[in-house]
């Protein structure tokens, strides 16, 4: 994982000056669907480079990957729904969705409903699967597109707000941009802890 997470930084610091903004909201994107690529590798370096060298605004940054993420949330959404929860269920293994990781969502989007799409938008592994049961149960669209794109916001401001306080503070990269990754991993870490703490051990009980 982490010699996948260093090739991927090298290969998105490469391009994030030409791709820009819908290179940003592309990968958040698809960091709300299925593909395993973590925001907290996007959003900082952008926010990084917003700050340090002005290629983007910081606001851009924000405003791009939360766009993004509802982009991507919707497709999950809106694909779930119509296949519907057998079909669903059946392909799930085939690309990295556990049956169990599958009813763990389900239990989750069932008993919080629209404030657990918002809260998942903040949380490891969940924030990529409350669309599938959101879609199965037909939750009113409406509700969650707007618990997602406020779940996103707030996520990608922090995010941002990350890459800025690394920006203000050089030192603490000690003038290399992948240290980014390492302060990721820690700040993985934490956000595992809570993962397990309010959604994992909860589904165990229940």
């Amino acid at each position: 994982m982490a010699l996948w997470l260093h090739q991927f930084s090298d290969w998105y610091l490469s391009v994030l000056a030409q791709g820009g903004y819908w290179l940003i909201a592309a990968l958040m994107a698809l960091e709300s669907t299925i593909v395993p690529i973590p925001s907290e590798v996007i959003i900082p370096p952008a926010a990084y480079l917003a700050h340090t060298q002005g290629e983007f605004s910081l606001i851009g940054v924000i405003l791009a990957g939360t766009l993004g993420s509802w982009v991507g949330a919707s497709v999950m959404y809106w694909g779930s729904r119509w296949l519907g929860r057998p079909v669903v269920m059946r392909l799930g293994p085939y690309v990295g969705l556990a049956r169990a990781k599958i009813e763990m969502a389900e239990a989750w989007s069932a008993h919080y409903g629209w404030a657990g799409v918002f809260l998942s938008r903040l949380l490891p592994v969940i924030r990529h699967l409350i669309g599938i049961p959101a879609g199965i149960l037909r939750m009113d669209f409406r509700w969650y597109a707007a618990a997602t794109l406020g779940g996103s916001l707030v996520w990608t401001s922090v995010l941002a707000w990350l890459g800025r306080t690394v920006g203000e503070h050089p030192e603490l990269l000690k003038g290399s941009l992948h240290r980014f990754f390492l302060l990721v991993l820690a700040f993985g870490v934490a956000l595992g802890v809570l993962y397990y703490v309010f959604v994992q051990r909860p589904a165990k009980r229940a």
